[in-house]
C-alpha cells in the first residue's frame, strides 16, 4: 500500500465530514447541503495544492485565455460542482428524492440492442454523475457492469454505497486478471451493458489522441474489447443542468470496429479520436462537470 496514497484519500473526506453533509441534507435539503460547500470548496483550494495541481491542467488547456486568477476560479467551480455530484447522487441513493432526467437516444440504443443478442459497451468518463445515468438506463432492462476499482476511502464508500450492487447494477473490478476482460467479454455475449471510464489511462493501454489541442493519451481498451465482442461502443455522459434536472445521452454511437488485425488498430485509433472528440464538445458545453484530477495529457492520471 502506497502510504502517501492512504494519507491523501483520508485528507479529502472522512467520515466525521460525511456526517455533517448527511445532518445537512436531511435538515436543510439539497440547497442546504451545497451551503456548506462553498466553504469545504475554499478550505481545498487554500490547503490541498494536489488538488489543485491536478484540476489545473484541464483548466489551462480549456480555458487558455485565462490568467492566473481565472483558472483558480475555475478550479474551485470545479470543487464545487463536483460536491454538488456527491451530494445528489447520497439523496438519490438514499431514497430522500429523485431528479428530472432528459435521456438523449434512449430510441437508438434500444433498437441497437434489439439488433443483436449480445451487449454492448457504454464508454464514459468522469464527468456528471453515474449515478444518475445508471437511473436513466434502468427502464432499458438490461443488467449494467461497471468496470472499476474497489474504493479505498471507507468513509466514502459508506457514505455514497460505491462498490455495491444494487437492483441492475453489478461491479467488475479492473484489478481483476487481465483487468476483468474475461468477465467483461462473458457478460456481454450475455447481452449485458458494460460501463468503462475512458478518460484516464493509468499509464497502461493507451492511444495517442488530440484533445483540447493537446497531444493526449487515452486508454483504448474499450474499442479493443469491442472489436473482439464484435459489439459497438455507446458513448455515455451525463451533465447537472439544475439542482433538480440532469441530462444524460447515449446517442453517440462507435463502432463495432472490423476488419484485419491491421484495419482494426487504424480503426481503433480512429475512434479514441472520435471518443476525444466527444469530450471536446462536453467541457466545452459543461466546462466545471469534467472530474478528470490528472493531468491526462502527460499520462498523469
Amino acid at each position: 500500500m502506497n502510504p502517501g496514497k492512504t494519507e491523501e484519500i483520508k485528507k479529502r473526506g472522512n467520515r466525521l465530514g460525511m456526517a455533517i453533509f448527511r445532518a445537512a441534507l436531511r435538515l436543510f435539503g439539497l440547497s442546504g447541503a451545497y451551503g456548506l460547500l462553498y466553504f469545504v470548496g475554499l478550505y481545498y483550494l487554500a490547503f490541498d495544492r494536489s488538488a489543485v495541481a491536478s484540476s489545473m491542467a484541464y483548466i489551462r488547456r480549456r480555458f487558455r485565455g485565462y490568467g492566473f486568477l481565472r483558472r483558480i476560479l475555475g478550479v474551485y467551480l470545479i470543487f464545487i460542482n463536483q460536491g454538488k455530484n456527491l451530494i445528489d447522487r447520497h439523496y438519490l441513493i438514499s431514497g430522500l428524492g429523485g431528479f428530472d432526467i432528459e435521456l438523449n437516444g434512449y430510441d437508438k440504443l434500444n433498437s441497437l440492442l434489439g439488433e443483436s443478442r449480445k451487449g454492448i459497451i457504454l464508454l464514459t468518463a468522469h464527468v456528471g454523475n453515474w449515478q444518475v445515468a445508471m437511473t436513466a438506463l434502468e427502464k432499458l432492462g438490461r443488467t449494467v457492469y461497471l468496470v472499476m476499482r474497489p474504493e479505498e476511502n471507507a468513509a466514502v464508500k459508506d457514505a455514497l454505497n460505491i462498490d455495491s450492487e444494487q437492483g441492475s447494477i453489478r461491479i467488475i473490478s479492473s484489478e481483476n486478471f487481465l483487468g476483468g476482460v474475461v468477465e467483461i467479454m462473458s457478460v456481454i455475449d450475455q447481452g449485458c451493458l458494460v460501463s468503462i471510464m475512458g478518460d484516464r489511462s493509468y499509464g497502461q493501454n493507451f492511444t495517442e489522441a488530440v484533445l483540447m489541442g493537446d497531444r493526449v493519451k487515452l486508454p483504448h481498451g474499450a474499442f479493443s474489447i469491442a472489436a473482439a465482442a464484435e459489439c459497438p461502443v455507446v458513448v455515455l455522459w451525463s451533465a447537472r443542468l439544475s439542482a433538480k434536472k440532469y441530462i444524460v445521452d447515449v446517442s453517440h454511437i462507435i463502432g463495432p470496429v472490423q476488419g484485419t488485425k491491421t484495419e482494426k488498430n487504424e480503426k481503433v485509433r480512429n475512434c479514441v479520436q472520435e471518443f476525444a472528440g466527444v469530450l471536446d464538445n462536453y467541457a466545452a458545453l459543461y466546462p466545471f462537470q469534467w472530474f478528470v484530477f490528472g493531468d491526462i495529457w502527460e499520462g498523469k492520471s
